[in-house]
Protein backbone atom coordinates (compact mmCIF):
# COMPACT_ATOMS: atom_id res chain seq x y z
CA UNK A 1 0.00 0.00 0.00
CA UNK A 2 1.28 3.82 -1.01
CA UNK A 3 1.77 5.73 2.48
CA UNK A 4 -0.12 9.30 1.42
CA UNK A 5 -2.80 11.40 2.99
CA UNK A 6 -4.71 8.89 0.27
CA UNK A 7 -6.19 6.17 1.55
CA UNK A 8 -7.58 3.45 -1.17
CA UNK A 9 -10.88 1.21 -1.63
CA UNK A 10 -12.24 -0.76 -3.99
CA UNK A 11 -16.05 -1.39 -5.15
CA UNK A 12 -17.27 -3.53 -7.66
CA UNK A 13 -18.87 -1.99 -10.47
CA UNK A 14 -20.59 -3.63 -13.33
CA UNK A 15 -18.55 -7.13 -12.49
CA UNK A 16 -15.11 -4.58 -12.30
CA UNK A 17 -12.97 -3.89 -8.69
CA UNK A 18 -12.09 -0.53 -9.20
CA UNK A 19 -9.70 1.05 -7.46
CA UNK A 20 -10.87 4.54 -5.72
CA UNK A 21 -9.75 7.06 -2.52
CA UNK A 22 -13.18 8.77 -0.40
CA UNK A 23 -11.87 11.82 1.76
CA UNK A 24 -15.08 11.31 4.10
CA UNK A 25 -14.98 14.76 4.31
CA UNK A 26 -18.12 17.20 4.80
CA UNK A 27 -18.79 19.62 1.24
CA UNK A 28 -19.65 19.47 -2.24
CA UNK A 29 -18.97 16.19 -4.15
CA UNK A 30 -16.28 16.30 -6.05
CA UNK A 31 -15.12 12.75 -8.46
CA UNK A 32 -11.66 13.00 -9.50
CA UNK A 33 -10.78 10.49 -12.62
CA UNK A 34 -7.05 9.76 -12.77
CA UNK A 35 -4.70 11.12 -15.82
CA UNK A 36 -2.68 8.39 -17.62
CA UNK A 37 0.12 6.91 -17.64
CA UNK A 38 -0.24 7.70 -13.90
CA UNK A 39 -3.15 7.04 -10.92
CA UNK A 40 -5.45 8.46 -8.55
CA UNK A 41 -2.30 8.92 -6.30
CA UNK A 42 -1.53 11.91 -8.77
CA UNK A 43 -4.00 14.02 -6.68
CA UNK A 44 -2.20 13.85 -3.95
CA UNK A 45 -0.37 16.74 -3.77
CA UNK A 46 -4.10 19.03 -4.37
CA UNK A 47 -6.17 16.24 -1.80
CA UNK A 48 -5.40 18.16 1.39
CA UNK A 49 -6.24 22.06 -0.41
CA UNK A 50 -8.99 20.67 -2.10
CA UNK A 51 -10.50 18.14 1.37
CA UNK A 52 -10.67 21.51 3.32
CA UNK A 53 -14.60 22.35 1.93
CA UNK A 54 -14.98 19.41 -0.21
CA UNK A 55 -16.05 15.78 -0.16
CA UNK A 56 -13.75 14.19 -2.60
CA UNK A 57 -13.86 10.77 -4.23
CA UNK A 58 -10.34 9.78 -6.69
CA UNK A 59 -10.94 7.14 -8.84
CA UNK A 60 -8.87 4.43 -11.27
CA UNK A 61 -10.98 4.03 -14.17
CA UNK A 62 -11.21 0.82 -16.05
CA UNK A 63 -8.04 -0.64 -17.53
CA UNK A 64 -6.15 2.15 -15.81
CA UNK A 65 -4.40 2.57 -12.20
CA UNK A 66 -5.13 -0.54 -9.84
CA UNK A 67 -8.47 -1.06 -11.55
CA UNK A 68 -9.50 -4.10 -13.00
CA UNK A 69 -10.13 -3.50 -17.13
CA UNK A 70 -12.33 -4.78 -19.79
CA UNK A 71 -11.44 -4.15 -23.67
CA UNK A 72 -15.45 -2.84 -24.56
CA UNK A 73 -14.43 0.19 -21.89
CA UNK A 74 -11.61 1.26 -23.72
CA UNK A 75 -13.12 3.99 -25.50
CA UNK A 76 -14.27 7.58 -24.38
CA UNK A 77 -17.41 6.81 -25.24
CA UNK A 78 -17.67 3.81 -23.34
CA UNK A 79 -16.13 5.20 -20.60
CA UNK A 80 -18.42 7.86 -20.20
CA UNK A 81 -21.11 5.68 -19.50
CA UNK A 82 -19.01 4.10 -17.21
CA UNK A 83 -18.22 6.93 -15.04
CA UNK A 84 -22.37 7.46 -14.85
CA UNK A 85 -22.63 3.30 -13.32
CA UNK A 86 -19.75 4.44 -11.12
CA UNK A 87 -21.47 7.59 -9.84
CA UNK A 88 -24.67 5.43 -8.86
CA UNK A 89 -22.45 2.72 -7.25
CA UNK A 90 -20.91 5.71 -5.15
CA UNK A 91 -24.02 6.74 -4.56
CA UNK A 92 -23.66 10.20 -5.35
CA UNK A 93 -26.11 12.72 -7.86
CA UNK A 94 -24.45 15.61 -8.95
CA UNK A 95 -21.12 16.26 -8.72
CA UNK A 96 -18.17 18.66 -9.51
CA UNK A 97 -15.99 16.54 -12.07
CA UNK A 98 -12.36 17.02 -12.41
CA UNK A 99 -10.76 15.00 -15.15
CA UNK A 100 -7.74 15.73 -16.86
CA UNK A 101 -6.04 14.23 -19.60
CA UNK A 102 -7.84 11.38 -21.04
CA UNK A 103 -10.64 11.76 -19.25
CA UNK A 104 -11.21 15.01 -20.62
CA UNK A 105 -12.84 13.43 -23.88
CA UNK A 106 -14.96 11.14 -21.40
CA UNK A 107 -15.92 14.04 -19.00
CA UNK A 108 -17.07 16.14 -22.00
CA UNK A 109 -19.34 12.65 -23.74
CA UNK A 110 -20.82 12.39 -19.92
CA UNK A 111 -21.52 15.68 -19.54
CA UNK A 112 -23.41 15.62 -23.14
CA UNK A 113 -25.24 12.41 -22.26
CA UNK A 114 -26.16 12.99 -18.50
CA UNK A 115 -26.17 16.50 -17.73
CA UNK A 116 -28.17 16.05 -14.59
CA UNK A 117 -25.17 14.55 -13.06
CA UNK A 118 -22.74 17.07 -13.47
CA UNK A 119 -22.36 20.49 -11.65
CA UNK A 120 -19.34 21.27 -13.64
CA UNK A 121 -16.65 19.71 -15.40
CA UNK A 122 -12.85 20.39 -15.15
CA UNK A 123 -11.10 18.93 -18.42
CA UNK A 124 -7.47 20.00 -19.89
CA UNK A 125 -4.14 18.17 -21.19
CA UNK A 126 -6.68 15.98 -23.51
CA UNK A 127 -6.75 15.39 -26.90
CA UNK A 128 -9.86 17.53 -28.47
CA UNK A 129 -8.27 19.01 -31.84
CA UNK A 130 -9.74 17.42 -35.07
CA UNK A 131 -7.11 16.97 -37.07
CA UNK A 132 -5.21 16.32 -34.31
CA UNK A 133 -2.66 18.70 -32.49
CA UNK A 134 -0.32 16.13 -30.71
CA UNK A 135 3.01 15.77 -29.59
CA UNK A 136 5.27 12.71 -28.66
CA UNK A 137 4.81 9.93 -27.48
CA UNK A 138 1.17 10.44 -27.40
CA UNK A 139 0.87 11.18 -31.24
CA UNK A 140 2.82 7.50 -32.09
CA UNK A 141 0.89 5.80 -29.01
CA UNK A 142 -2.25 7.01 -31.02
CA UNK A 143 -1.96 6.47 -34.39
CA UNK A 144 0.76 3.41 -35.03
CA UNK A 145 -0.51 1.03 -36.99
CA UNK A 146 -0.23 -1.77 -34.16
CA UNK A 147 0.83 -1.98 -30.65
CA UNK A 148 2.88 -4.79 -31.46
CA UNK A 149 5.98 -2.99 -30.22
CA UNK A 150 4.52 -2.10 -26.90
CA UNK A 151 3.47 -5.16 -26.04
CA UNK A 152 6.29 -7.01 -26.01
CA UNK A 153 8.12 -4.01 -23.54
CA UNK A 154 7.12 -4.18 -19.80
CA UNK A 155 4.96 -1.12 -19.44
CA UNK A 156 7.27 0.20 -16.15
CA UNK A 157 9.59 1.20 -18.87
CA UNK A 158 7.86 3.35 -20.64
CA UNK A 159 6.42 4.91 -17.65
CA UNK A 160 9.28 5.51 -15.96
CA UNK A 161 10.41 7.66 -18.64
CA UNK A 162 7.21 9.56 -18.54
CA UNK A 163 7.57 10.02 -14.89
CA UNK A 164 10.72 11.38 -15.45
CA UNK A 165 9.45 14.53 -17.23
CA UNK A 166 7.63 15.73 -13.95
CA UNK A 167 11.47 16.08 -12.22
CA UNK A 168 12.55 18.80 -11.02
CA UNK A 169 8.84 20.48 -11.28
CA UNK A 170 7.57 17.85 -9.11
CA UNK A 171 9.60 15.05 -7.46
CA UNK A 172 7.39 12.18 -7.57
CA UNK A 173 7.64 10.65 -4.34
CA UNK A 174 8.77 6.84 -4.24
CA UNK A 175 5.84 5.14 -3.09
CA UNK A 176 3.45 7.21 -6.09
CA UNK A 177 5.85 6.29 -8.88
CA UNK A 178 6.37 2.79 -7.72
CA UNK A 179 2.44 2.60 -8.10
CA UNK A 180 2.53 4.70 -11.44
CA UNK A 181 5.11 1.80 -12.58
CA UNK A 182 3.13 -1.41 -11.09
CA UNK A 183 -0.42 0.28 -12.60
CA UNK A 184 1.26 -0.37 -16.19
CA UNK A 185 3.46 -3.29 -15.59
CA UNK A 186 3.40 -6.26 -17.95
CA UNK A 187 0.83 -5.76 -20.58
CA UNK A 188 -1.19 -3.35 -18.74
CA UNK A 189 0.52 -0.38 -20.48
CA UNK A 190 -0.15 -1.77 -24.11
CA UNK A 191 -3.87 -3.05 -23.10
CA UNK A 192 -4.48 0.86 -21.49
CA UNK A 193 -2.88 2.04 -25.03
CA UNK A 194 -6.85 0.84 -26.55
CA UNK A 195 -8.19 3.96 -24.55
CA UNK A 196 -6.23 6.44 -26.95
CA UNK A 197 -6.27 4.77 -29.86
CA UNK A 198 -10.30 4.87 -29.74
CA UNK A 199 -9.76 9.07 -30.84
CA UNK A 200 -9.90 8.80 -34.02
CA UNK A 201 -12.65 7.20 -34.37
CA UNK A 202 -14.31 9.36 -30.55
CA UNK A 203 -13.19 12.81 -30.90
CA UNK A 204 -14.90 13.63 -34.49
CA UNK A 205 -18.10 12.87 -32.90
CA UNK A 206 -17.34 14.71 -29.71
CA UNK A 207 -16.67 17.84 -31.98
CA UNK A 208 -19.87 17.72 -33.14
CA UNK A 209 -21.20 16.97 -29.96
CA UNK A 210 -19.47 20.07 -27.95
CA UNK A 211 -21.70 23.17 -28.82
CA UNK A 212 -24.45 21.00 -27.57
CA UNK A 213 -22.86 20.66 -23.99
CA UNK A 214 -24.59 23.30 -21.39
CA UNK A 215 -22.56 22.37 -18.23
CA UNK A 216 -19.92 24.34 -17.55
CA UNK A 217 -16.63 23.30 -18.36
CA UNK A 218 -12.88 24.97 -17.12
CA UNK A 219 -10.74 23.73 -19.16
CA UNK A 220 -6.85 24.32 -17.99
CA UNK A 221 -3.40 23.50 -20.07
CA UNK A 222 -0.41 23.42 -19.48
CA UNK A 223 1.66 26.24 -22.13
CA UNK A 224 4.85 24.29 -21.74
CA UNK A 225 2.68 20.58 -22.59
CA UNK A 226 4.56 19.11 -25.58
CA UNK A 227 2.34 15.91 -25.95
CA UNK A 228 -1.15 17.63 -25.67
CA UNK A 229 -0.30 21.83 -26.88
CA UNK A 230 -2.52 24.07 -25.54
CA UNK A 231 -4.43 24.20 -28.62
CA UNK A 232 -6.36 21.98 -28.09
CA UNK A 233 -7.84 23.58 -24.99
CA UNK A 234 -8.34 26.67 -26.99
CA UNK A 235 -10.58 24.27 -29.89
CA UNK A 236 -12.58 23.39 -26.63
CA UNK A 237 -13.47 25.98 -25.44
CA UNK A 238 -14.19 28.15 -29.26
CA UNK A 239 -17.15 25.14 -29.38
CA UNK A 240 -18.18 25.12 -25.49
CA UNK A 241 -21.32 27.70 -24.93
CA UNK A 242 -20.07 27.57 -21.42
CA UNK A 243 -16.32 27.45 -21.00
CA UNK A 244 -13.17 29.34 -19.57
CA UNK A 245 -9.44 28.25 -20.51
CA UNK A 246 -6.51 28.93 -18.54
CA UNK A 247 -3.43 28.47 -19.48
CA UNK A 248 -0.94 28.27 -16.53
CA UNK A 249 2.93 28.06 -16.76
CA UNK A 250 3.63 24.03 -16.80
CA UNK A 251 4.37 21.29 -19.21
CA UNK A 252 1.68 18.32 -19.17
CA UNK A 253 1.00 17.34 -15.78
CA UNK A 254 -0.63 20.44 -14.33
CA UNK A 255 -2.08 19.24 -11.30
CA UNK A 256 1.33 17.92 -9.80
CA UNK A 257 3.72 20.48 -11.47
CA UNK A 258 1.39 23.56 -10.28
CA UNK A 259 -0.87 22.04 -7.64
CA UNK A 260 -1.12 25.33 -5.78
CA UNK A 261 -2.43 26.99 -8.93
CA UNK A 262 -4.44 24.18 -10.45
CA UNK A 263 -5.95 23.98 -6.93
CA UNK A 264 -6.78 27.17 -6.58
CA UNK A 265 -8.45 27.02 -10.33
CA UNK A 266 -11.16 24.52 -9.41
CA UNK A 267 -12.02 25.42 -5.82
CA UNK A 268 -12.67 29.41 -7.44
CA UNK A 269 -14.22 27.47 -10.12
CA UNK A 270 -16.55 25.96 -7.58
CA UNK A 271 -17.44 28.31 -5.69
CA UNK A 272 -18.44 30.24 -8.95
CA UNK A 273 -21.03 27.49 -9.87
Amino acid sequence: MVTTQIATERITVDGLSIRYADSRTPGPDVLLLNPWPESLYAFEPIWAHLAREDHLVAVDLPGFGQSDSRADLMSPQAMAEFVVQLLDALQLDQVHLVAPDIGTSAALFAASAHPDRFHTVVVGSGAASIPFELGEPLASWVTAPNVDEYEHTDGRRIVAGTVERLTPAYPVPGPIRADYLESYSGRRFADSMRYVRAYPADLPVLRDLLPTIQTPVRIISGSRDTAVPSTNGHFLDDRLPSSTHDVVDSGHFVWEEASAIYSSLLTDWWRRH
